[in-house]
């Protein structure tokens, strides 16, 4: 099972994750409401933001645990490359969340609280149970990565290109490793019928609970603007939260499916583009995107056609 499985894995394997540890700032000069006139839509990007440094801890010691029984190289060398992006993601979503708990919602910590406790409990589950919930929810996360990417010059048109730079970084190596997780899941517990039901569950156990944690953090802070009681708010929210489901929804159905693959689901032309931009941007340059542009490209055009004429 597992040398038929590397066997296809080789036909259409993805490059190895590369991390990046791109030292964006959050200085004290941003508004936690980053988003020109969608306060409602920075409070659900933020409320997703408190969750990273809770889950992605979780994600990382479920996938390091796992691949000590992995003897396929490069799936287990994915899975190290995977740690290293989410180690990096949820150390900049930590700074950030304390630049909003600083200036504005120390509530959070009471909701940070909850979540280092529910994961410390769903730690205690078996290692497929976990692995499940991994490769679940890493499945469902391209869904995301597409509205945020695709819709990005609705979403946030004049947005802090600080926040936004990162937040879209962030997604774009979510795309970069989407297999990783599913492909250490599936080299240890095959394709069985038992596997496919706990993966299942997993996509929605995964999705949902992030979805809970982050609704919680975006109600505080609606609640502490005194906006949550405000019908034209709601409103606003009810749009944002309808263009995520309408967005997503379908992706996460999909990532339920017996045979699906990560594989299958297209990466967006601009991930690809930032992607290959980035290998030739200098060392330590921050990619910030501009947010005033009327397409917002990716950060860096000039090394994009480096990289066209090199390839």
């Amino acid at each position: 099972m597992a040398d038929e499985l590397a066997r296809r894995l080789a036909a259409d394997a993805k490059p190895m994750p590369k991390p990046r540890k791109i030292a964006f700032e959050f200085p004290d000069d941003i508004d936690p409401s980053w988003i020109p006139g969608e306060p409602e839509l920075a409070a659900m990007m933020n409320g997703a933001s408190l969750t990273m440094p809770y889950l992605e801890p979780f994600l990382i010691r479920t996938v390091r645990e796992a691949t000590r029984d992995v003897d396929d190289e490069f799936i287990a060398d994915s899975g190290r490359a995977f740690n290293t992006q989410e180690q990096f993601h949820y150390q900049a979503h930590r700074r950030f969340n304390e630049l909003l708990k600083a200036k504005r919602y120390p509530e959070l910590a009471a909701i940070e609280d909850q979540m280092k406790e529910s994961y410390a409990r769903l730690n205690q589950k078996s290692l497929r149970t976990r692995m499940a919930y991994t490769a679940g929810f890493e499945s469902m996360t391209l869904g995301v990565t597409k509205w945020l990417i695709e819709q990005r010059v609705s979403l946030f048109k004049n947005a802090d290109s600080r926040v936004v730079s990162f937040v879209l970084w962030h997604m774009v190596e979510e795309t970069e490793h989407k297999c990783v997780a599913y492909d250490v899941y599936k080299h240890l517990y095959g394709r069985s019928l038992s596997s496919y039901l706990a993966r299942m569950i997993g996509v929605f156990h995964g999705s949902l609970d992030v979805m809970w944690n982050s609704m919680k953090g975006y109600k505080i802070m609606l609640k502490k603007d005194g906006r949550w009681g405000s019908l034209r708010s709601r409103l606003r929210l009810a749009r944002h939260l309808a263009s995520f489901v309408r967005h997503v929804g379908p992706y996460l159905l999909r990532a339920a499916l017996p045979f699906h693959n990560p594989r299958s689901e297209k990466d967006p032309q601009w991930v690809l583009d930032w992607l290959a931009a980035h290998d030739h941007a200098e060392p330590g340059e921050i990619p910030l995107i501009d947010t005033r542009d009327p397409v917002m490209p990716i950060p860096f055009p000039k090394q994009l056609e480096t990289a066209r004429t090199a390839a």
